[in-house]
């Protein structure tokens, strides 16, 4: 009988699966690539590959957006067979503890619940975790102490800045942009400033490559896109001054919203993030010098991991394992009652 328990990130920009039995991270674009009404073509990184490059009769789409399940079908389908693959066969009769994200409804709630719970997996027991503590848990961090922490996670399309003590949110603020904002304002930036059109993937490469949180680097980037005035594709040297100037007006929006968040944390709680510092998780984490941009607007030092795309789904398998997080994790029917 199978045993097994996983840990599952539904990011918006990439699935994230922790396999207890063998300790392996499974990660894929969350993306399927559907062809005529409901047929799916791809998914994972052979449909992201598709992404603004396949025909009419093939629909590029993210199952995830704003941190929550748009749509369930699509989503169900694409998970249970990259399980099954992966798995080789051994996802039914698992366990499963789901990271999600703060401030959403019930309904939400209960279609990451309701994801599992369906006849092709059947399920073993099905958990849910805020994933803040998941990210905390992740990060090697006990968050059973009366200890005050700080986790800022930057994902594809949400932005959650929380503060924790005792198991708990105290306080949390769920942004509803992320990487993928960045990306549109890159795509922006250059259309006005150069007449020049890029793609979303050749954007997020200038953010990945040569973004920045704070200006100063002076490294370049050849990029081909369309000219608006010739209507023909053309390559451009693009700077990282450029890049940071079309990102800078939405960190300072996030830098904002944590010191909103750090004024109203209580004193003693306060004082034990400055001594902890800040922790910055998700795929946004890794845009160059955004630590330090939080340094400077906090005066508290930024704790970065080495993978901080991975810090929340290390922790679900952490918190449904050691038994002194056993209690952090909730079914629907006590999420309802909240």
């Amino acid at each position: 009988m199978n045993n097994n328990v996983y840990g599952i990130d539904l990011g918006t920009s990439n699935l994230k699966v922790f396999s207890k039995s063998n300790g392996k991270i499974f990660m894929e674009k969350n993306t399927i690539a559907i062809r005529g009404k409901d047929e799916i073509f791809a998914y994972g990184d052979k449909a992201y590959a598709m992404y603004e490059k396949a025909p009419e009769s093939i629909q590029v789409v993210f199952p995830v957006t704003t941190g929550v399940i748009a749509e369930f079908h699509d989503m169900e389908e694409f998970i249970y067979e990259f399980l099954d693959d992966k798995t080789k066969g051994k996802v039914k009769n698992s366990e499963f503890v789901v990271a999600v994200p703060t401030d959403i409804t019930d309904v939400e709630k209960r279609a990451f619940y309701e994801l599992f719970t369906g006849k092709r997996f059947h399920a073993k027991s099905v958990l849910l975790c805020e994933k803040p503590i998941a990210d905390a848990v992740g990060l090697g961090i006990d968050v059973n102490e009366p200890t005050g922490v700080m986790i800022v996670n930057m994902g594809g399309d949400t932005t959650e800045i929380s503060v924790i003590s005792l198991g708990g949110l105290v306080l949390s603020d769920l942004l509803h942009f992320g990487g993928n904002r960045l990306d549109e304002s890159i795509i922006s930036y250059i259309r006005k400033e150069f007449n020049l059109i890029i793609g979303q993937k050749t954007a997020m490469q200038l953010k990945e490559n040569i973004g920045s949180g704070l200006p100063g680097r002076t490294e370049t980037m050849v990029v081909v896109g369309r000219d608006v005035v010739s209507g023909l594709p053309i390559e451009m040297e693009i700077s990282a001054e450029v890049v940071y100037n079309a990102i800078k007006a939405n960190l300072e929006s996030i830098c904002s919203s944590i010191k909103m968040i750090l004024e109203k944390t209580p004193p003693e709680l306060a004082k034990d993030i400055i001594h902890s510092g800040i922790y910055i998780t998700g795929g946004g984490a890794k845009i160059d010098n955004l630590d330090m941009l939080f340094e400077q607007i906090s005066n508290i030092k930024v704790n970065v991991s080495d993978a901080p795309e991975e810090s929340s789904v290390r922790g679900l398998v952490k918190i449904v394992s050691d038994p002194k997080y056993r209690h952090l994790p909730f079914t629907i029917k006590n999420s309802l009652l909240k």
